[in-house]
């Protein structure tokens, strides 16, 4: 079933057998990193009557990142929440190489935040800043201060505060529910933005993060939507005969890629946004779908079974054949590529079944990063350190994350549902 489904866009109407069980709203961490650097998180001082706990939510990105080893809040001997009250012996004893530090106050009826990032070993400094934050919104502000955190250590622009979507079903045959959800890039927060008695596949982020494009089959075939995320306003892009499935934004957000069958065997096309012209730029007698844009927006990679099994393959803009990718193995599919466009993240079929895998994109060595066996629909985080995915809890669909070198993985809370098809917006700003 995951080799149809991957492959062809009809094949979604095996999905309805799935039942639905509610999802934990907690984060757990699957496998930790051995090399992740030792962190210190201290609860935020006047942070007692908050609705959010500050401190422990920018922990938990740190933590889910891969990069990052918090330690557990009762091993600390002190808890400061200004830098000059920091002891770095005590720290140091505790081998601990970056310390958070903050407070909380009330402010012009929200939350004042100040926080500061001390550097243990090297006794000083590193960052302070001061985040006026809505009451309601405290989640928000935490993980703006994680990205703060993160980058200032690794370098690496923070994607904490950025959102993904997902797909749910729910029920049994006739009594089928489907939503189309988007929520925290840590899973929290989770917001239906479409419902249907339809199936809903693909959504996909525009490169302002305003708006997604999915399949929907309200009208009993499939069509591609695209919707505003804020308003709910959307429109219909695509209705032709047959499949019209798997949508991809350009990166400058004037075209879509898609898979259509409309003149026979699913092709890949581009259809011009603004004025819905299509070009039709594959030409075979095979399957080709899971169009995905490189970020250059000079190629487009795709999933065809042209070669006897799923591979991944590459067309340059402007002509040409279409060149194949992968090669290790008789199945990859669902690739994307990095943000820095030097490697694939894809589904690959072992002899452990359907796992998250890398590669590099000029056909370089292929490695496995999950752990598990039926995984699904790869999305990578904007910063390029985390995969999104799908995997089977049960009889259920969950949210599962691994990091891009495969040291750390953790899964998601989600909506009550099986979860399917999710994918991480770009930077939001």
């Amino acid at each position: 079933m995951q080799a149809l489904r991957n492959v062809c866009l009809g094949c979604l109407l095996l999905l309805v057998s799935s039942l639905a069980n509610a999802q934990n709203l907690t984060i757990e961490i699957t496998r930790g990193s051995d090399q992740a650097l030792p962190i210190g998180v201290v609860p935020f001082g006047g942070g007692d009557g908050l609705s959010e706990d500050v401190a422990q939510i920018v922990q938990d990105d740190l933590e889910r990142s891969g990069f990052f080893a918090p330690i557990e809040r009762g091993s600390m001997f002190e808890r400061p929440t200004q830098s000059q009250d920091v002891q770095f012996g005590t720290w140091r004893s505790l081998d601990v190489r970056y310390l958070v530090v903050g407070r909380a106050e009330p402010a012009n009826g929200g939350v004042r935040l100040q926080f500061e990032l001390m550097d243990i070993s090297g006794q000083r400094r590193m960052l302070t800043e001061t985040v006026n934050a809505n009451a309601n919104d405290l989640r928000g502000a935490a993980h703006y201060i994680s990205d703060q955190i993160f980058e200032e250590i690794t370098g690496i622009r923070g994607a904490f505060s950025t959102r993904i979507a997902y797909v749910t079903s729910q029920g049994v045959g006739d009594n089928m529910q489907f939503g189309l959800y988007v929520a925290d890039a840590d899973g929290h927060n989770p917001q239906q933005v479409l419902t249907s008695d339809q199936p809903i596949m693909s959504p996909a982020w525009s490169p302002d993060g305003r708006k997604l494009a999915y399949v929907s089959f309200e009208t009993e075939r499939p069509a591609i939507y695209i919707q505003d995320v804020g308003s709910g306003q959307r429109v219909m892009a695509t209705s032709f005969d047959g499949i019209n499935g798997a949508p991809a934004w350009s990166p400058d957000g004037r075209r879509l890629a898609m898979s259509l069958s409309k003149d026979g065997q699913p092709e890949i096309y581009i259809m011009d946004i603004a004025n819905r012209s299509i070009e039709r730029i594959t030409q075979s007698n095979s399957i080709d779908t899971e169009p995905s844009w490189a970020p250059d927006g000079r190629s487009i990679i795709f999933t065809s079974d042209r070669s006897g099994g799923p591979q991944i393959y590459q067309y340059t803009l402007g002509g040409g054949e279409a060149q194949r990718l992968t090669f290790t193995g008789n199945y990859n599919a669902r690739a994307q590529y990095s943000p820095d466009g030097d490697q694939l993240f894809l589904i690959h079929r072992s002899n452990r079944g359907y796992q998250v895998a890398r590669q590099d994109s000029d056909g370089g060595r292929l490695v496995v990063l999950s752990d598990s066996t039926r995984d699904e629909s790869p999305s990578v985080a904007p910063n390029g350190t985390m995969v999104l995915f799908a995997t089977q809890q049960g009889n259920n669909g969950v949210l599962s994350a691994v990091s891009a070198d495969g040291r750390s993985s953790f899964r998601l809370p989600a909506a009550q549902g099986d979860i399917r098809d999710p994918a991480w917006s770009p930077f939001l700003n």
